[in-house]
């Protein structure tokens, strides 16, 4: 189980990373690119990986981590299930998260 404290001080961890709020949620950007919102209602997460990354973290346990359902999860767009995940798991998918973005090399289907 990982909690929003956690969360919080990890995404702020990676060099450039600001937090403020997308709709209804937290995000968490570098260079003004969201890399994960935080849905503190539902405690999920939401973590932009590229498609490949998606396929191997989902292909942990799809009821805690999966492709959001629609044309966004296509995009690499992932939710975590912060009530069942494990911290080094989680840990690993924020890292791959932030560097996709970071680095500029998602890529579209």
């Amino acid at each position: 189980m990982v909690d929003e404290l956690m969360v919080r001080k990890l995404a702020l961890s990676f060099p450039d990373t600001s937090e403020s709020t997308h709709f209804d949620k937290l995000s968490f950007k570098v260079r003004k690119k969201i890399f994960m919102t935080l849905d503190l209602k539902n405690n999920l997460a939401c973590i932009r990986l590229s498609p490949i990354d998606q396929d191997v973290f989902s292909a942990f346990d799809k009821r805690i981590i999966y492709a959001v359902a629609n044309k966004w999860g296509l995009h690499g767009w992932t939710i975590v299930d912060l009530s069942m995940v494990r911290e080094d798991l989680f840990t690993d998918m924020l890292s791959c998260g932030y560097s996709t973005v970071a680095s500029g090399k998602i890529t579209d289907q």
